[in-house]
């Protein structure tokens, strides 16, 4: 069993969601993300997604975007988002680490090569949002090669034929975006998540993960209704983007732990 099939177990087995908090890998500075993991699983969470910076973030809103550019200066390379996660397994951290990126960065450092790296570095999965189902063959095949799990993408858009083929490609969970368009902040989730869920539940059994516009209590006890996790970032970033070098830590920490108050 996968790292991330055992972790959905037991958090099923326990009556717990999921909580992903998803970091660029290098902001604020560039070895923060070696301190803020550590903390933040102490805190509750369970599992990472873990940003790789690229000049060109088709998916993120304003927020993230900043944050990428931030990581790219401090000399973020897609090498050193790989030799991260080993530093992570290095410090102790369990929880699954995805790296969530975008096609581009992976390919020009070769499919195999980084499914190899990532697998040797303790990595457990990608997160590609700009890879649809009909050319992920080569990027799945290198996954599954190396016990890797390849996260895909469903929309409120996306019809019951596509979402078929798109979950018959996918493993670990299916990410659930909960709105049409970027990620950001929003003040209240979609009126029709539930049945977008509905819809994705009647072709796969794999976790379900809400992401997109998550950014409160709130919207993490009404995910726990309806699905099996919770994917926060923008609102992460933008708490992060207040705090002191000396608070990053502990501040990213009473985040989780609030975010998780409410279940």
């Amino acid at each position: 069993m996968s790292r991330i099939a055992a972790t959905f177990a037991r958090l099923r087995a326990e009556g717990r969601l999921a909580l992903m908090p998803y970091v660029t890998v290098g902001f604020p500075e560039r070895e923060s993300t070696l301190e803020l993991l550590p903390a933040m699983e102490a805190a509750g969470a369970s599992l990472f997604e873990l940003g790789v910076p690229f000049s060109d973030p088709l998916a993120d809103g304003a927020t993230i975007q900043r944050s990428a550019q931030r990581a790219l200066a401090n000399g973020v390379t897609f090498a050193s988002c790989l030799a991260t996660v080993g530093a992570l397994r290095a410090r102790g951290v369990q929880a699954p680490l995805l790296l969530m990126g975008y096609y581009n960065p992976l390919l020009r450092y070769g499919v195999d090569r980084a499914c190899r790296e990532l697998a040797a570095a303790g990595g457990d999965g990608w997160i590609i949002p700009d890879m649809p189902p009909e050319e992920a063959g080569d990027l799945q095949a290198a996954a599954s090669a190396h016990g890797l799990d390849l996260i895909m993408f469903v929309a409120p858009t996306t019809p019951d034929e596509r979402i078929a083929q798109i979950v018959a490609r996918a493993s670990g969970f299916i990410y659930v975006v909960s709105l049409t368009g970027v990620t950001g902040v929003r003040q209240s989730l979609a009126a029709n998540l539930s049945d977008v869920l509905a819809r994705v539940r009647r072709h796969t059994s794999l976790p379900l993960v809400v992401g997109f516009g998550i950014s409160q209590p709130a919207h993490v006890a009404e995910v726990a209704r309806l699905a099996d996790g919770a994917i926060v970032g923008s609102a992460l970033i933008a708490h992060l983007e207040q705090l002191s070098p000396a608070d990053l830590a502990p501040g990213a920490a009473r985040f989780v732990r609030e975010l998780l108050a409410g279940l």
